[in-house]
This record gives structure tokens, sequence and C-alpha cells, in this order.
């Protein structure tokens, strides 16, 4: 078993998770826990792991190798509507456009961005997406140490990855994906 059973209240116990995207298609969060989840969505996640694929190996190709997922899918949602993550660069790369562009030259559909501009509606959803939602059903963010809009229960607002360790349902500590590659230990 390379994953904890989900606690209670449907998250992953606190940590961090490390995963090739082999064994996370293998794991309990595509194929299904051991019971109690009569309608798991193992193909829906699994597409949802593709898109992820994707993304992560443009990621590896221009060098950035933290990636971790968290959201709803790292949770007991039997359907999620899409993974979250972030991964971690470098500020220089991110504010000159540079690893934009990178990604955008191996992106057959040049989803990188995340201008506000860029944002999309997509039927059903309240919230504007952005272009790598609509292609992958997956949004990652960059880390360098900025803040993530997301508060803690007392109002601070807290880096990507305290915010993504917290879950949305009742601001508990909960376990996060770190992708790893194949040939890693």
């Amino acid at each position: 078993m390379l994953l904890p059973d989900f606690t209670d209240g449907g998250t992953l116990p606190p940590g961090d998770y490390p995963l090739t995207l082999d064994q996370l298609r293998a794991s309990s969060l595509v194929q299904g826990p051991p019971a109690g989840y009569p309608n798991w969505d193992r193909d829906w996640r699994s597409t949802l792991v593709d898109g992820l694929e994707t993304m992560v190996q443009q990621l590896w190709r221009v060098g950035i190798e933290d990636v971790f997922v968290d959201g709803s899918f790292v949770e007991d949602k039997e359907h999620p509507n899409d993974i979250d993550g972030y991964f971690v660069c470098d500020v220089k790369a991110l504010a000159s456009g540079q690893l934009e562009a990178a990604l955008n030259l191996l992106d057959p559909h040049k989803a990188w961005t995340w201008k506000p501009s860029a944002r999309r509606p997509y039927r059903g959803y309240p919230k504007r997406q952005l272009p790598m939602w609509h292609v992958y059903r997956v949004e990652l963010y960059s880390h360098f140490g900025q803040p993530s809009g997301v508060r803690d229960r007392f109002g601070n607002e807290l880096e990507f990855p305290s915010a993504f360790r917290l879950s949305r349902r009742n601001g508990r500590p909960r376990g996060i994906i770190k992708i790893i590659r194949g040939d890693a230990p």
C-alpha cells in the first residue's frame, strides 16, 4: 500500500506522499478506496491523471522537479472536478515570461498562462477557468515563496505549501502528493 486510508474527515492523513505517475494511477486515489465508495469514478480520475502527466512531463522538460497535487482529487470526493497543484520555480524565470514561453513551446495547446484575462467560462461553473483547466482539467500554479490567496483560520495568508496542506472542507491538515520521476529512488 503506497497511501494510507482516508481519515474520518475524508482526507489523506497529514504528510507528503511521493508517488510516480504510475504509482498514482495504481493508488487508491484513482482505483478507489477498499470499501464504502460505490460511485468512485475510476475512469474520470484516470483521465485527470492523463492530463496531469502531460503537464508534469512538460515541467520536467524545462527543469522543474518539485510538483505537488492536492485538492478534492486527494480527498474522498468520488468525482472531483479537476486536479489542483503547484510547482516550485525560479521567480526570475516566471516574472520574465521565460517559463511560460518555454512551457508553451512544448504544449500543443499553448495552455500555460496564469493571466486573469485568459480565464474563460465553463458552463455550469461560476468560476472562470484557466486555459490549462479547459484542456487538461488541471490547474498548476507556480510557487516561489509568494502568498497563495488562501487564509488560515486566523486570517493569515498562507504560501502554497501551507495552503495546499489544509482541507477546504474543514481547514484541517491533510496529505499531499509529490509527483516524482519513475527512476527516482
